[in-house]
């Protein structure tokens, strides 16, 4: 399994970062923690951009980076003391931050009001999420308040708290061969995790035991957070899209979606497989299957650089109405379909999002000219599904309690595309023999 980044990675990263910059310093502020109850907090997380240019897991943090500076890189955390060592073991010094996490200056948290405004003296624009962290958006926005109200010259003025968004998202777009490593590495566990939960499916158990299955193996291999919360969808429960009770009981004849996926050194792998309870699809269930199928088939085929993002989306649909038309049940042709979006109460969500430190990783879907164009080391999921519920006025009743979602995660070469998940068997007589 592939080493997490090294000091050498995020300092590129941060000098990266700083040639975007135009006559300005930028902060990007951690995660805090979170109560979950009482005085009980959840487990931490980094903020992922925080976690991209700093490798820093401390909650509660600040990092400012000012380009063409003596010190270019300040870290501002709550560092550790002997109080909090006695609980929480070892902690991270001043010294520390700057002798193994490549700070050229740290101080505590509690000095930021203090220190901000001078470090920031000879900084034009501000880089900085304004939302992102209460705390932090005060602090800029009075440092910015008083230096137009103290200075004399123009040239001292702050003249623009700048959003780093784009520029962030840009770089997190594009993945370096060790983040495609990380990302398979997450993929690898969470195709190792479904293999045991496809094994372990059978009427009468409940959704929330599969998915202890699966997430065993998650953890056994390493994996010490899922990339988001599992859904274990069974029957009907899988037409609901962001289902997470994971509680129902299994029968017989029924299928049953999961949505899972590992993370790895803050790296997400994101499938969908749905299997039968029984080990076999029913003729009916392989209708949609088929057209679920074909569907991703068909997207997947036309990936690789220079095609618009959108066109995958475009490609799937078209798939999926045709099939629908086939079945009957929608009428007329496909564009007609799409332009009046009849097949809404069937299919009503993207086809794709991209994948990286986030599940739903940053990155804008269009530019100035339209839809994204596809880059090597782009790496985004394709996931059409078909969902018919029983509550739903438009659904057949053959199909009602019918959801299917088929997710890869697929990663734009220089030739064309790389099925990252495509170990996970996807076909239904494959599907069965592993159930078998």
């Amino acid at each position: 399994m592939n080493q997490k980044p090294t000091n050498t990675t995020f300092s590129n990263r941060r000098a990266s970062l700083c040639s975007e910059l135009d006559e300005g310093a930028i902060l990007i502020s951690a995660n805090t923690l979170v109560l979950r109850n009482h005085d009980v907090e959840y487990q931490f997380r980094q903020e992922s951009s925080f976690w991209y240019f700093t490798g820093f897991n401390e909650p509660n943090a600040v990092a400012l980076l000012r380009p063409n500076h003596e010190d270019p890189y300040v870290l501002f955390f709550q560092p550790t003391d002997e109080k909090s060592r006695l609980w929480t073991g070892k902690g991270i010094t001043l010294d520390i931050a700057k002798n193994e996490y490549g700070a050229d200056e740290a101080y505590p948290i509690d000095e930021l009001n203090l220190k901000l405004p001078t470090l920031l003296k000879k900084n034009k624009n501000i880089y900085y999420s304004l939302g992102s962290n209460s705390n932090l958006d005060k602090v800029v926005l009075d440092i910015v308040k008083n230096r137009r109200s103290t200075v004399r010259h123009a040239d001292d003025l702050i003249e623009k708290v700048i959003d780093p968004y784009p520029i962030i998202s840009a770089m997190r777009l594009l993945k370096t061969e060790s983040e495609i490593q990380l990302i398979s590495d997450a993929i690898n566990i969470t195709i190792d995790g479904f293999e045991s939960g496809i094994k372990a499916t059978k009427p009468g158990l409940y959704e929330y035991q599969i998915q202890a299955t699966i997430e065993h193996v998650f953890r056994k291999n390493g994996s010490f957070h899922n990339a988001y919360p599992s859904i274990v969808a069974s029957g009907n429960n899988a037409c609901i899209l962001h289902y997470t009770e994971n509680d129902s009981l299994l029968f017989n004849n029924s299928l049953l979606l999961v949505d899972a996926g590992a993370e790895i050194k803050y790296y997400a792998a994101d499938i969908t497989r749905t299997w039968p309870v029984n080990g076999k699809f029913s003729e009916i269930q392989r209708e949609i299957y088929d057209i679920v199928l074909a569907a991703q088939k068909d997207a997947i085929s036309i990936i690789k650089p220079g095609i618009p993002f959108s066109d995958i989306h475009k490609k799937a649909l078209q798939t999926l109405v045709q099939g629908l038309i086939d079945l009957r049940i929608l009428s007329g042709n496909i564009s007609d379909n799409i332009e009046s979006k009849t097949y809404l109460p069937f299919f009503a969500h993207g086809i794709s999002h991209w994948l990286g430190l986030d599940v739903h990783d940053i990155g804008s879907y269009t530019d100035k000219v339209g839809s994204k164009i596809l880059k090597p080391g782009m790496v985004f999921t394709v996931e059409p599904g078909l969902y018919f519920n029983n509550q739903n006025s438009s659904t057949p009743q053959k199909y009602a309690g019918i959801g299917i979602r088929i997710e890869d995660d697929i990663l734009v070469t220089d030739t064309g595309h790389q099925n990252l998940t495509a170990k996970l068997p996807v076909n239904p007589s494959d599907i069965e023999q592993l159930m078998l």
